[in-house]
């Protein structure tokens, strides 16, 4: 088997329209954002670990790209280093205050997708500090300066974050109820008109909480001035989040679960992250003869593994303390042979379950000391519930939207209960060496972006560059399919002949938008982003 860092495949150029890989020797930052990037990279010249890097980039993210994130994100990193792996689940539970039986006497039948109601504890500021203490080699309020200036002296708006500013103001124009998305009316448009692609925008807001947050360490979010104004808001506004909420919070260090497919592992993180869904995929794949198949049947066979990975996953996958199928069964031999043995040469049409969109930024990192990160956060479809915290800029997710009121679903709303979370960091290593970081954002797109990416290297012999590059599809429900219109005919044909029902899209984020960093065995780092953003590999 060839190494995914061959020469001969490193040296493809599948596309005279496509970028190569970038290959580095000394560190290496992959992001959604050319700044952030850039500002990793600017902190691996100052004798930065990944770790930093990693950090520093996220927070620029928060200003550069807030249509997908922000300081009232989660965040989760797997995290290589001196021949280990761990994982951070920087997620947070419902409040305390809030239950099933709660909403249903305020008459709802479900939770809101935008408000307060649908906000759970936001575990980002205090992920960043965890990775920096553990990790880093740089000051924590350091790793901040590159966001607050970009907040304060204004940044250019890049035109993929530009088209989804677009689709917020015009989704929260709809949704903006009681008043209670004013605020972000205010910090992010100018009278309900959103930033066109390279116009100059400033968020002083944001510049003065991360600074509060570079200075005075995460206690000042969850414990401080910070925390009394998040909490002030909830209380003005009906929200159910309480200052003990905030207080008692603190993020989860766990160990990444991983599978062997095709004798590379593939690394992931445990519920309540759906990260187990690509490897249960993966899994059932694994042993599954396609050598003498067609390229279309093969594509057939990987997307029915998908969907019966992401049915069991839907259906299981929570908040761990409530898990009640074990995750050492859905990882087995026995479930992999079991789910094999169910595909067929025709679309299933499994339970219907819809799949909603998402809104996340995925960065990955690398230093010359060996040490690589695997980073995601998200705010959740977009800039998340809509409320902005007034005079902070901190724009709070909405993962509580993915909570349920019925009692049988596994994510069925319950005080201080992680629900089901979508973004999922992913890693790669080889006969105990690393190999590297990758990552495809998209909401429920994620495990089936990582799948992909995963087959493109491994069995498509693809460097990580050209594994980004290659058309993608997307399962939705029932028999949908969504796949880009680079797909040859051929493929169309069989999956039609198949039983799917085809929807045609053009390249685009509605496809995950990835980053990956691989190492050889000599040490030398090489990159890909996705062709779907406005990424870049910054390296030195």
């Amino acid at each position: 088997m060839k190494s995914l860092t061959d020469p001969e495949r490193l040296q493809q150029y599948p596309h005279p329209s496509r970028r190569v890989v970038t290959a580095a020797a000394n560190g290496m930052v992959a992001t959604s954002q050319h700044l952030a990037a850039q500002a990793g990279l600017d902190m691996l010249k100052r004798g930065g670990s990944a770790a930093d890097a990693a950090v520093a980039a996220a927070a620029v993210l928060t200003v550069v790209e807030p249509t997908a994130n922000g300081i009232g994100s989660d965040c989760f990193a797997i995290i290589s280093h001196n021949g280990h792996t761990t994982g951070l689940n920087a997620s947070g539970p419902s409040p305390r205050g809030i239950s099933a039986d709660t909403l249903k006497r305020r008459g709802l039948k479900q939770i809101p997708k935008y408000g307060w109601l649908p906000v759970t504890v936001p575990g980002t500021p205090a992920g960043w500090e965890a990775i920096s203490q553990r990790y880093g080699l740089l000051p924590f309020s350091e790793l901040m300066k590159p966001a607050c200036r970009y907040a304060e002296e204004g940044f250019p708006v890049s035109p993929v974050t530009a088209s989804y500013w677009a689709l917020a103001a015009k989704n929260y124009k709809k949704a903006n109820y009681d008043g209670i998305i004013d605020e972000w009316f205010r910090v992010f448009t100018h009278d309900g008109t959103a930033p066109q692609a390279g116009e100059l925008w400033r968020l002083p807001d944001h510049a003065r909480t991360l600074a509060a947050i570079g200075s005075e360490g995460s206690r000042t979010f969850y414990q401080g001035d910070i925390a009394r104004k998040i909490t002030a808001e909830a209380a003005r506004a009906g929200g159910y989040l309480h200052l003990s909420d905030l207080e008692t919070y603190t993020p989860d260090w766990v160990e990444p679960v991983s599978i062997n497919y095709h004798g590379y592992t593939i690394w992931e993180l445990p519920p309540n992250v759906q990260g187990v869904i690509s490897l249960m995929a993966l899994g059932i794949l694994d042993s599954f003869d396609l050598s003498t198949a067609s390229a279309e049947t093969a594509l057939h066979y990987q997307i029915e593994a998908l969907k019966a990975a992401f049915i069991d996953g839907l259906t299981h996958i929570t908040d761990p303390r409530y898990m009640e199928m074990p995750l050492s069964y859905l990882l087995s031999p026995d479930y992999f042979k079991k789910r094999r043995y169910s595909l067929v040469r025709k679309a299933a049409l499994p339970e219907p379950v819809a799949l909603p969109g998402g809104g996340t930024v995925y960065l990955a990192a690398a230093d010359s000391s060996g040490m690589m990160i695997s980073f995601i956060q998200s705010n959740y479809m977009g800039f998340g519930s809509g409320v902005v915290i007034p005079g902070t800029g901190i724009a709070l997710q909405n993962r509580g939207f993915s909570f349920s009121l019925d009692p049988g679903h596994s994510n069925y709303l319950e005080p201080g209960k992680k629900t089901y979370h979508t973004i999922m960091p992913g890693f790669i290593s080889y006969e105990g060496r690393a190999v590297g970081p990758f990552g495809v954002m998209g909401g429920y797109m994620q495990p089936q972006g990582h799948v992909q990416v995963v087959l493109n290297m491994v069995d498509g012999s693809l460097n990580p560059q050209a594994a980004l590059d290659a058309p993608r599809w997307q399962w939705t429900q029932g028999k949908n399919l969504l796949i880009e219109d680079e797909y040859p005919a051929a493929f169309r044909n069989s999956l039609t002949d198949a039983g799917h029902i085809i929807s045609i899209q053009p390249k685009g984020s509605l496809f995950g938008r990835g980053q990956i960093i691989l190492k050889d065995q000599h040490g030398t780092l090489f990159g890909g982003t996705d062709p779907r953003t406005d990424g870049a590999v910054c390296s030195w």
